[in-house]
């Protein structure tokens, strides 16, 4: 049994390798009962700022696992700093043992500091990283990285960032552009179903949310930009083998 979160299809291409159906987060936190027992379970999610996202902490706080075997793999583009080893304590404190974790380096997709065409020429050796996860799950390995002292600092230095300039990872950036042509696509990849369409143009129901990028990634007009800055505001990125269909089937809130 395998759980994801994705905005752009990196964590959703991650989990397909390890499970041919792995389970949508948006979609589970649904059910009534989050109850799970499997032989093996585990959660692929993208690291932001160091941080799980925050639909993905909810849904570890809500959901119970009934396991001999319980990991991680954390997908992120620059650096995972030390997020492998504050999310196991995280889930210690909580009395949940993690046997595995692992991070697997892919394109960056934050649009504020990322031009998605540089990214895309970047060879990451993900397919590499992927199998060596692969295997140590098969072989039910046990570990959990221990972060570098510049790891822990970096994400530090982040959080102290963020908790100055919230609207730089809340979700306050995101705006929809004159470009809209109202085609509706952002209100079906939102895992929060924040957008909506009004006279013909889209719109959200507030200004924060996950800042998964998702609606910006995946816009056909690329009609929603990072006001604050966006790296390349005509490159956008989804995993080139994920469909926005497997997008929408992931996140679809409407």
């Amino acid at each position: 049994m395998l759980f994801y979160f994705t905005g752009t299809g990196n964590s959703l291409y991650v989990a397909r390798q390890i499970e041919e159906k792995p389970i949508s987060i948006p979609q589970v936190l649904h059910q009534e009962n989050l109850n799970f027992k499997d032989e093996k379970i585990g959660i692929v999610y993208p690291v932001y700022a160091g941080e799980a996202p925050k639909i993905v902490l909810e849904f570890l706080e809500k959901a119970t696992f009934e396991t001999d075997y319980f990991y991680l793999i954390l997908t992120y583009g620059k650096d995972d700093t030390d997020a492998p080893e504050c999310i196991a304590r995280l889930l210690e404190e909580k009395g949940r043992h993690v046997n595995y974790i692992n991070s697997i380096l892919m394109v960056d997709n934050y649009l504020p500091s990322f031009d998605m065409n540089e990214q895309r020429t970047m060879n990451k050796n993900i397919e590499q990283q992927i199998q060596q996860a692969l295997q140590d799950i098969q072989n039910k390995k046990e570990e959990i990285p221990e972060a570098t002292q510049a790891g822990r600092d970096f994400h530090a230095s982040a959080k102290e960032i963020f908790a100055k300039n919230p609207e730089l990872i809340n979700g306050e950036q995101i705006t929809v552009t004159d470009k809209c042509v109202g085609c509706g696509i952002c209100t079906k990849v939102c895992p929060r179903g924040l957008f909506y369409i009004e006279d013909k143009k889209a719109k959200r129901k507030q200004n924060t949310c996950e800042f998964c990028l998702a609606c910006a990634q995946n816009c056909p007009s690329k009609a929603i930009i990072t006001k604050l800055k966006d790296a390349n505001p005509n490159a956008r990125y989804r995993h080139e083998k994920v469909s926005l269909k497997d997008i929408i089937e992931a996140n679809q809130q409407v």
